[in-house]
């Protein structure tokens, strides 16, 4: 408005007024002609006040928020769109959608907080690759409880996830075979401090007071494998998995409820027919360097000897070890040299068949058959010994105070043959 009276006044050319503007010199021509006939109101839109000819219609609007409040009321806009569109071929844009649920009191508006971007993404896919697991009602009471063990990319936002009864580290291990064969070896994995892939110990009194090197059954299985692993001191470390947890329960969890899954292996068919192929094509980005960091598995990389729980046991003299409380017994064919006192590997698989290696080359060993004990017989109670017989002694043999004489009389008597006196008064007034 300003800058048309300073071209009204001619202060202003127009052509300098369409520079300010950001308009053509004909439309500034246009507007100073309004503004004489029409006064200042002459600027206003001519459509405005009128309803578009793209808008949707009233018909529309209301179906789609009764479908709403009917099957997707916790769904939020941009889901409920994607559904609206794939279920029900109503295409609609998420901000339409959620100015139709603001209307209708369906959605409220959510103040979204401010994001903070710790550190840059991994230039190349491969270069890093976090690792979690979350606990959560995934089936919301319809089946068991379940995990869901992740592994996201940290460049590409690309995942593998499988659900499990338990977070162990055999369901951790089939995980990681998966995405071996599918993908290859990265670089580095990116984990919490979990017990699983760190073995936790108290605080150290000096510095540079020395530990000995301890490694968990996933860590040992990384070292051979010659994959990093680094942990993350927070969850916010670990954002890219901790988002891909997030979203998966919410879109996973309704989708699941859509399909009716109850069970364990229906959960899994629908992780990953339905909805990892929904998370790649919605999240996923390409990579700053499009170069794959991913190595090969190698010939020694056998994954069934790798990812296994991994024991040492020393052989005994008759060529038997001992494991899980059970003694395995090594074929004759398979002794040689040096294998008596020596210590072998032994590796209980994931489909529970037990290994024992030597060296380079695998053992053939069985089970010892369990020899029945003999059973214990009862104790005897004890008896207290009894004192041996001693010999009968002749000491004060046929002695008694009845018959014996008074003790006055044996004195007088030992006195008087000893010659200290006469008679008894001489013997007393002697004295």
């Amino acid at each position: 408005m300003k800058v048309l009276h300073e071209v009204e006044r001619g202060h202003l050319t127009q052509k300098q007024a369409g520079v300010q503007l950001k308009l053509s010199e004909r439309w500034v021509r246009d507007l100073v002609k309004r503004l004489g006939k029409e006064g200042d109101g002459g600027i206003l839109h001519r459509l405005r006040g009128r309803a578009s000819k793209r808008r949707i219609a009233e018909a529309v609007r209301e179906k789609v928020v009764r479908l709403v409040k009917r099957e997707y009321r916790d769904f939020g806009p941009t889901l409920a769109t994607e559904y609206l569109a794939e279920k029900h071929q109503v295409k609609m844009s998420r901000e339409t959608l959620r100015k139709l649920l603001m209307e209708a009191g369906v959605w409220k508006r959510r103040r979204v907080e401010e994001v903070h971007v710790w550190r840059a993404r991994r230039a190349g896919w491969g270069e890093l690759g976090q690792w979690d697991s979350s606990d959560h009602d995934w089936l919301e009471g319809r089946g068991p409880r379940l995990w869901l063990v992740a592994m996201i990319d940290d460049a590409t936002s690309r995942a593998l996830a499988r659900f499990a009864e338990h977070d162990t580290t055999e369901e951790n291990f089939r995980l990681l075979w998966k995405y071996l064969e599918r993908w290859g070896r990265p670089l580095e994995f990116y984990t919490d401090k979990d017990s699983m892939f760190t073995v936790n110990r108290p605080l150290r009194e000096a510095e540079d007071e020395a530990w000995p090197e301890a490694l968990t059954q996933i860590g040992r299985a990384l070292r051979e494998l010659r994959i990093g692993w680094g942990p993350a001191h927070s969850p916010q470390a670990k954002g890219r998995v901790e988002r891909f947890f997030g979203t998966a329960q919410d879109r996973l969890v309704k989708g699941m409820r859509k399909a009716g899954v109850q069970t364990l292996e229906e959960a899994n068919r629908y992780l990953e027919l339905e909805y990892l192929p929904q998370w790649s094509r919605r999240f996923t980005i390409e990579p700053a360097n499009p170069t794959d960091a991913h190595r090969p598995l190698a010939a020694e990389h056998v994954l069934a000897a790798i990812l296994s729980h991994v024991e040492d046991r020393v052989v005994a003299n008759d060529y038997t070890i001992r494991y899980n409380n059970k003694q395995h017994q090594i074929t004759r064919a398979d002794i040689r040299p040096g294998l008596r006192g020596a210590t072998v590997r032994v590796e209980e698989r994931l489909d529970q068949t037990v290994w024992v290696r030597f060296r380079e080359r695998y053992l053939t060993v069985r089970v010892c058959a369990s020899q029945s004990k003999a059973p214990v017989p009862a104790p005897v109670p004890k008896l207290r010994p009894s004192s041996p017989a001693q010999p009968e002694s002749t000491w004060m043999k046929g002695f008694s105070l009845r018959s014996s004489p008074p003790l006055w009389k044996i004195i007088q008597e030992e006195r008087g043959t000893q010659g200290l006196g006469g008679g008894t008064g001489e013997a007393r007034g002697g004295r």
